[in-house]
C-alpha cells in the first residue's frame, strides 16, 4: 500500500520528462541563434554627439528581392526636427530601426556625425538615442524602474519631473502604490495611453541628443496629447528629432517634412511649401482636413437635433 503512490508517480515521470526535454530543445534553439547585427571588431565608442544623420543611397528589405527602402538619400542636420509622413507600410518606421541598428541596410550606409554607424559600438550608439515607438516595451517592475531604465542613476525627484512633463504623474499618484506600483508583464496593468506616457517619460529622463518618435502620442486623448506635445516641444529644443506622425497637425512646425512612399522620399519641404506644391503631402493633408471637417459638421448637426 505504501509503494502504490510512489509507483503511480513513477509511471507519470516519463511523460513529464519528455515534455521538459521538448521545451528545453526549443529554448536551446533560440539561445543558439547568432545575431545578424553585431559590433564590428574595430568599432569605437562615441561620446559627445552633435546629431548629424545621413542616409547615403541606403536600401533595405525584410524579404529577399523585395526592397522596402530603395536607394534613399536623407540628410538630417544637428538640432533639426524632421518629420516623416506617408501611408502605412511606406518604410517610415524602418528608417528609425536602421538608425538604432536593429537591422543593417543591404546597401549604402548611415552616418552619425560623419561616422558610419556600423563602426560605432551599439552600446555607445544607442546611449545617444531615445526612442518612443508604437509598440511600448515595459518590464514587470515598478513604474519608477521602468521610467529610469535608460538612466538608472537618476533620482526619484528627476523621475517625478519626467513623469510630470509626460502628463503621467497625475495617474501614477492615483495608483495604490504610486511610483512603486508593479506594471505587470509588458505593462499589462496599464492602459495603452498610460504605457505610452511612461515611455515618453523614459525618453525625457534619458535626455539623449537624438530623439526618435514613432507615433509617440497616438494612444493619448486630446487633453493629454496637448500637454505631452508641449513637453515634447521643449525636449526637441537643441537636439536632433525625427518624428513619424499620421496626424499632420502635430508636425506642421517641423523644420523639414519628408514624404515617404513605397520606400522612396518623393517630396521634401516645410509644411506651407508642400501644400503649395499640391503633391502627395497636400493630398494627405486634404484627406485629413476634410475628414475632420465632416466630423465637426456631423457633431454640430447632432447637437442641433
Amino acid at each position: 500500500l505504501l509503494a502504490y503512490d510512489p509507483v503511480k508517480k513513477l509511471v507519470n515521470l516519463n511523460a513529464q520528462l519528455q515534455e521538459g526535454l521538448a521545451a528545453t530543445e526549443r529554448v536551446f534553439k533560440i539561445l543558439d541563434i547568432q545575431p545578424l547585427v553585431i559590433d564590428h571588431p574595430n568599432a569605437t565608442n562615441i561620446n559627445k554627439v552633435k546629431g548629424d544623420i545621413n542616409f547615403e543611397k541606403t536600401s533595405f528589405s525584410y524579404i529577399k528581392n523585395t526592397p522596402l527602402l530603395d536607394n534613399i538619400t536623407l540628410k538630417i542636420e544637428a538640432g533639426q526636427t524632421v518629420a516623416l509622413v506617408g501611408h502605412s507600410g511606406a518604410g517610415k518606421t524602418t528608417i528609425l530601426n536602421l538608425i538604432c541598428r536593429f537591422f543593417d541596410p543591404i546597401s549604402g550606409r548611415i552616418t552619425l556625425d560623419g561616422d558610419d554607424i556600423k563602426e560605432i559600438t551599439m552600446t555607445s550608439l544607442r546611449s545617444n538615442l531615445s526612442l518612443v515607438s508604437q509598440d511600448i516595451t515595459l518590464f514587470n517592475d515598478t513604474i519608477a524602474a521602468n521610467i529610469c531604465y535608460g538612466a538608472p542613476e537618476r533620482s526619484l525627484t528627476d523621475i517625478r519631473q519626467a513623469a510630470t512633463n509626460a502628463a503621467a504623474h497625475e495617474f501614477i499618484i492615483g495608483l495604490p502604490k504610486g511610483y512603486n506600483t508593479i506594471v505587470g508583464e509588458n505593462g499589462v496593468k496599464l492602459s495603452g495611453g498610460q504605457r505610452q506616457r511612461i515611455a515618453i517619460a523614459r525618453a525625457m529622463l534619458k535626455n539623449a541628443p537624438v530623439l526618435l518618435l514613432d507615433e509617440a502620442t497616438s494612444s493619448l486623448d486630446s487633453r493629454s496629447e496637448r500637454a505631452v506635445q508641449d513637453a515634447l516641444s521643449n525636449l526637441m529644443h537643441d537636439r536632433t528629432t525625427i518624428v513619424i506622425a499620421h496626424r499632420l497637425s502635430t508636425i506642421q512646425s517641423a523644420d523639414l517634412i519628408h514624404v515617404v512612399d513605397e520606400g522612396k522620399i518623393v517630396e521634401s519641404g516645410r509644411h506651407q511649401e508642400l501644400l503649395e506644391l499640391d503633391g502627395p503631402y497636400a493630398k494627405l493633408y486634404q484627406i485629413q482636413f476634410s475628414g475632420s471637417q465632416e466630423t465637426k459638421s456631423t457633431d454640430n448637426s447632432n447637437i442641433k437635433s
